[in-house]
């Protein structure tokens, strides 16, 4: 890709971009949210057309009119959103509107071709396996088997392991190396550095819709890579000493909290705390927050905030108790993607920028120019639609939600999943402020090292039970993980 150029409607979003790719490589790009990766990928697969620059594919300048065209021509991408349909097979879903012809549909014979591309690909998958009862690593080898069936010899991979376990990455490596080794070419997205290292050959950086630079990975380390996204080098020492003063009152008391996921939770959250909670897949940490935010339903326990028993059964009773609570999918539960900024800025205090059943879109517009200002969200203006800004800025449109509402307890999950390294820092700076400010926060991280990071104390589960409450100064990765392991 040569000399790339796109333009829309006030954003100028890539700028003479270039990327280079051999055959039989896993070629890493990088970059800070909006910076165009996306962007370039979507002029790659035929979604967007360049106003400027051209495509050189086996020697030959190509232009594809629609992704069809760039499949046809080997030239395939696998979504960070899954595109499956859970009903279906795992081979109805990879064959889908390619079922042999006719008035009847031949399953035996999709399942024969999807055996053997699962053979080939050495997955433990059967073609009649219902989708919806695959984990999200094998839907994801669903996907890039899908991929593959186009016979494809450029494999766009975007966040691939984003949701996926340990044991599951483990297996997509597997077959990434294989694919290598036939000769297949795969464009890598990830913000998980030490994944890049381990798993690519080279690295494309962009910046601002610019090319920045393509570096060999064995010749190169994570200050150099980081330095070149975000123009800056980014230090996340870990925290030693917690900045709790011993005497911070206690803001949040969860006393016995039971469900079918979670077996007895207690703990307390102090006033100006970061409250991290660590464990593997499956160890009850988010199902605990949607509990104490009455997303679900609980069989026992109590909940109290400031002394006073809190009786919360649904997500309104926790947001006027003064909790608001950051959903690890932001797009499904934290945000209206159809809306603009202003309107999910003020989505939870709607009836405050309101008169006699009137909307007051002034007021609207100069409380969310405020928090945009605060907390340095990066979009044209608040009228712009949410779903037209980076991750990292629509996390922090929710975390202005909450803001506006003012609430002082606020549970993020997941807070920087699928958001780049500036954009973390940014969002870590911002949560230090508000617990300095007096906000208390409950942090939900698969990170060991953001956990590491950001908290004071660090609350370890297992299987939905609590077995252990570590002050920072004791934390380690190892003992953390002790204690994520510990079934009793």
């Amino acid at each position: 890709m040569v000399g790339i150029d796109k333009r829309f409607q006030g954003v100028h979003a890539l700028k003479q971009c270039h990327l280079e790719l051999r055959r039989g490589e896993i070629h890493a790009l990088v970059g800070e949210n909006g910076a165009g990766k996306s962007t370039l990928m979507k002029v790659l697969t035929g979604i967007y057309k360049a106003d400027e620059g051209k495509i050189i594919y086996n020697g030959k300048e190509v232009q594809f009119k629609n992704p069809k065209e760039a499949q046809e021509a080997g030239i395939s991408i696998v979504h960070q959103e899954l595109n499956l349909m859970n009903h279906l097979t795992a081979a109805q879903n990879i064959f889908i509107g390619r079922e042999c012809k006719g008035f009847f549909l031949h399953d035996d014979q999709i399942n024969a071709a999807t055996q053997k591309l699962f053979d080939h690909l050495k997955l433990t998958i059967r073609p009649t396996d219902k989708v919806g009862s695959l984990t999200v690593g094998k839907q994801q080898m669903v996907e890039i088997t899908k991929a593959i069936s186009f016979d494809s010899s450029v494999l766009i991979l975007d966040e691939p392991s984003a949701a996926l376990t340990e044991a599951e990455i483990t297996e997509l490596f597997k077959t990434m190396n294989d694919l290598r080794n036939r000769g297949v070419t795969m464009v890598y997205i990830s913000h998980r550095m030490d994944e890049i290292m381990e798993i690519t050959d080279r690295i494309t950086v962009m910046r601002d819709g610019e090319y920045i630079t393509t570096l060999n990975t064995k010749d190169t380390n994570l200050d150099e890579i980081i330095n070149a996204m975000v123009g800056r080098t980014i230090y996340e020492e870990p925290k030693t000493v917690s900045n709790v003063p011993p005497d911070a009152p206690v803001v949040l008391e969860v006393e016995n909290l039971v469900s079918k996921d979670v077996k007895g939770v207690s703990f307390q959250l102090h006033k100006g705390e970061i409250l991290g909670f660590a464990g593997l897949m499956g160890a009850g940490r988010t199902e605990t927050a949607r509990l104490i935010f009455g997303a679900d339903p609980r069989d026992g326990g109590v909940i109290r905030k400031n002394g006073t028993e809190l009786h919360i059964k649904t997500p309104e009773d926790a947001v006027k108790a003064g909790i608001g609570y950051l959903s690890e999918d932001r797009k499904r539960f934290g945000l209206a993607v159809g809306l603009s900024v202003a309107d999910n800025t003020v989505l939870a205090n709607l009836e405050e920028f309101s008169r006699a059943g009137f909307v007051d879109d002034r007021k609207i517009r100069e409380a969310t120019q405020e928090y945009v200002g605060r907390i340095n969200i990066k979009t044209p203006s608040v009228s712009q639609l949410i779903r037209n800004l980076s991750g990292g800025n629509q996390q922090k449109v929710i975390i202005a939600k909450w803001l506006v509402k003012n609430c002082d307890i606020l549970i993020f999950d997941e807070p920087t999943r699928g958001i780049d390294v500036g954009a973390k820092s940014e969002i870590y700076k911002l949560m230090n402020e508000l617990a300095h400010e007096g906000k208390s926060i409950i942090m939900i991280s698969s990170e060991l090292q953001e956990v590491l990071r950001m908290s004071d104390r660090v609350v370890c589960m297992c299987e939905g039970r609590l077995t252990k409450i570590l002050d920072i100064q004791d934390a380690s990765q190892e003992v953390i993980m002790k204690y994520a392991t510990m079934r009793n």
